[in-house]
């Protein structure tokens, strides 16, 4: 049977509980430990075929890398949609937004240096799975995550450079938030990176001047008028 036969679709993000079967029905610890470890291993298998290749592999790929049926991951997860978002959402805990300090009194391109650094590592991790999730791109789960992912650099941005933002007025703030958000987005590393083949460094270096030059622009547009 090929995998487009037994895909169902429509139950995207509907994951079934490791404890319980496809109608809710409690399973014996034994079986719950079965299905906690099957599930675990086609979680693993996924991520790291997506790490691997930069591509959402499918169902039947993963159930072989993973050594389950295709009809195992089916009763874990409702359809390709929703083991793609789990992967996501899996790999996300691995990854932690760097935090600044709002009473950081470093000097400004300390903090740009650091800022940059954090950014890119987290962003190296995640292209990968940005570039695989393009075909999915307008699922409502990947939206909602994406959004939650920009609101949390927004911040960081915003604690960052905290004493530089206190000297413009809210729509300066937001504004050269705006801006800094576009430049160091990930869809821009992943130009620097995939496209233009930058080395890690590179990028970054790339970045610390994109940053100190935003700053600059804005803080010296400020002091003109």
């Amino acid at each position: 049977m090929s995998e487009a036969a037994v895909m169902p679709r429509g139950n995207a993000v509907a994951v079934v509980a490791a404890g319980t079967d496809s109608k809710g029905t409690v399973r014996p610890d034994g079986r719950n430990r079965r299905a906690a470890e099957t599930r675990r291993k086609i979680i693993e298998a996924a991520k790291i075929m997506i790490a691997e290749t930069s591509t959402a592999p499918t169902v039947v790929a993963v159930a072989r890398r993973a050594d389950v049926s295709v009809r195992s991951v089916f009763q874990h997860f409702g359809d390709v949609e929703s083991l793609f978002v789990t992967v996501m959402d899996a790999i996300g805990q691995d990854i932690v937004v760097p935090q600044q300090q709002a009473t950081d009194s470093r000097p400004l391109a300390e903090r740009v240096a650091s800022v940059v650094q954090g950014f890119a590592e987290v962003f190296d991790k995640i292209v990968p799975l940005r570039v695989a999730a393009g075909q999915f791109v307008d699922h409502p789960a990947l939206l909602e995550r994406g959004e939650a992912f920009k609101l949390e650099l927004r911040k960081a941005t915003f604690e960052a450079f905290a004493p530089e933002f206190a000297n413009l007025d809210e729509q300066a703030r937001e504004e050269l938030a705006d801006a800094i958000g576009a430049a160091l987005s990930l869809d821009a590393w992943i130009v620097l990176r995939r496209r233009d083949k930058l080395s890690f460094d590179r990028a970054a270096a790339v970045w610390r001047m994109t940053l100190t030059a935003l700053l600059g622009h804005r803080f010296a547009s400020v002091a003109a008028e």
